[in-house]
């Protein structure tokens, strides 16, 4: 079997926890996912095991995507990802979300939402300056230079630039519930990206 798979973030609703307290929880379509392919030692130097996930139509693959699928004897997918290899797993083996079980402890990895360009104030926090008027300085980021040395920005100088659309990772979430029949899990908190988006669902580092 494998320690994850793909899914999708449906969005987030609340739940009861067994002490009556309102929980909020993010909801996610994990699975089922189909092994395209199962990597060695012998053949690529590493052992993991390829997950497909997102059933579409044939036409939206490239012809290369399309034979690698069919070589596997899985369905037109949109979404490939390796995982771990744990125990015994044949090639188009199904894996369901009754991987997890409630009380676990997961990561999940998304794309975050794209904010696109944005200044120093939203994107960093920066205070700005007098609002009143007058001031002539308002949200701009100020000095940003060291003077005669080193007469440049040193590196990674927090600056206006692109905001968000960028993989994170949320470590140690935990399942508050799955339905393995509806194929879905119910992670506690937030988890990255948008409602739609595709998401990986691994077993914690930290558990």
């Amino acid at each position: 079997m494998t320690n994850g798979l793909l899914g999708k973030k449906l969005g987030m609703t609340q739940m009861y926890d067994d002490a009556g307290r309102l929980v909020p929880v993010t909801v996610i379509e994990a699975g089922p996912c189909r092994v395209a392919q199962i990597k060695t030692f012998e053949r690529d130097g590493y052992e993991a095991v390829q997950l497909a996930f997102g059933e579409v139509p044939e036409r939206k693959l490239t012809k290369g995507q399309r034979g690698h699928l069919k070589a596997a004897q899985v369905p037109a997918s949109r979404r490939l990802r390796e995982f771990k290899k744990l125990g015994d797993v044949q090639i188009g083996q199904v894996v369901k979300a009754d991987l997890f079980q409630k009380g676990d402890w997961v990561d999940v990895q998304g794309v975050s939402k794209g904010k696109g360009f944005q200044g120093v104030m939203k994107r960093h926090h920066y205070a700005g300056g007098p609002a009143s008027h007058g001031s002539m300085f308002h949200r701009a980021p100020g000095s940003i230079g060291s003077s005669s040395y080193p007469s440049r920005v040193w590196k990674n100088k927090a600056l206006p630039g692109q905001m968000g659309n960028v993989n994170v990772t949320v470590q140690r979430l935990k399942v508050f519930d799955v339905r393995p029949d509806e194929n879905l899990v119910f992670v506690s908190g937030a988890v990255p990206g948008a409602d739609g988006g595709t998401v990986v669902v691994r077993k914690s580092k930290k558990a």
